[in-house]
């Protein structure tokens, strides 16, 4: 089933960040190091779960979805805890500081593949474990990875993580923006990665001409924009999955699946394939979810069971 993609409420809201408690957190992490600032997110995570009445609900309704059980508050907690931990993480990941990391890759050899050919690939994620974790092991062996997003939202990342490592060099790339799909080529046709999080359906305005399909997701219908799908098309990129799942402790692993080549599509064949690759995408976000359940960060209504209440602002 497929419509003209509506307003997302997670967009209607801006994203908030207390800079001044990521500052501090960046001088816990650095002068006190990683294992007595993780001892600080226990009290962090309670307090999140206690205040937040809205993302705790959130986070039981995904929960019961992906357990196949009721969830209850030390579920909640986990999950709220593992947020907090990727979070604290960046700090480290930022700083180039990867020998703290244990790092289990999948399919590296495909993506690199692509990469020695001299260009660059579409990296589709989600809300799911850690992209710095992705973007600083692809830093690590020289190559260039850079994010998409939307201009207001490219903003408040940068001031973010520039409030969290002043030091880091971060790139972006802001959609919407004069320019911005002229930059996006020339980065891709220079060899870079280019990352998006395709797990929210896009605004209205500025998501041309995608559309939103429903799709089984851990049992309920959802709704997935294949915007991100159509841009990569556009450009006739080659697109993979990827995710950085966080497993704990020190642990990731960074995984990358195929999703679809674009360059050898024939143009009468481009919307099944477009629908395919969206299926795809669904079913490996469902997959992964399955096997690291807490590493879902998306602390909303995600199958808008509730069309009347907008979603609150992502953590």
């Amino acid at each position: 089933m497929s419509s003209p993609a509506p307003p997302a409420d997670w967009a209607r809201q801006r994203e908030r960040s207390n800079l001044w408690v990521l500052r501090l957190m960046r001088m816990i992490a650095v002068h006190a190091g990683r294992p007595v600032a993780r001892l600080v997110l226990h009290p962090i995570a309670l307090y999140f779960l206690l205040a937040n009445g809205r993302a705790r609900r959130a986070s039981r309704q995904y929960l019961t979805q992906v357990l196949q059980r009721p969830a209850g508050w030390r579920d909640s907690y986990r999950h709220i805890h593992a947020f907090a931990a990727t979070v604290l993480d960046r700090v480290y990941l930022l700083q180039g500081r990867l020998a703290q990391f244990e790092f289990d890759t999948r399919n590296v050899p495909d993506v690199e593949a692509v990469l020695a050919e001299g260009k660059g690939v579409v990296l589709m994620g989600a809300h799911l474990g850690s992209f710095e974790a992705l973007r600083a092991a692809a830093q690590g062996v020289g190559t260039r990875a850079a994010m998409l997003m939307y201009e207001d939202n490219a903003r408040l990342i940068n001031a973010t993580l520039q409030a969290i490592a002043p030091q880091a060099q971060l790139h972006t790339i802001a959609l919407g923006r004069p320019g911005a799909m002229l930059a996006l080529r020339r980065w891709l046709d220079e060899g870079g990665m280019a990352g998006l999080l395709a797990d929210r359906t896009l605004p209205g305005a500025a998501s041309g001409r995608s559309r939103t399909r429903t799709l089984p997701f851990l049992g309920r219908p959802a709704p997935f924009s294949d915007g991100p799908l159509r841009l990569a098309a556009m450009l006739r990129q080659r697109v993979f999955f990827m995710a950085g799942l966080y497993h704990g402790g020190n642990r990731y692993s960074l995984r990358f699946e195929p999703l679809v080549d674009f360059r050898a599509v024939p143009p009468d064949q481009l919307e099944a394939a477009i629908a395919a690759a969206l299926e795809r995408y669904v079913a490996l976000l469902q997959s992964m979810c399955r096997e690291a359940p807490y590493n879902w960060f998306n602390f909303y209504d995600f199958w808008q069971s509730d069309a009347d209440a907008p979603a609150p602002p992502s953590p």
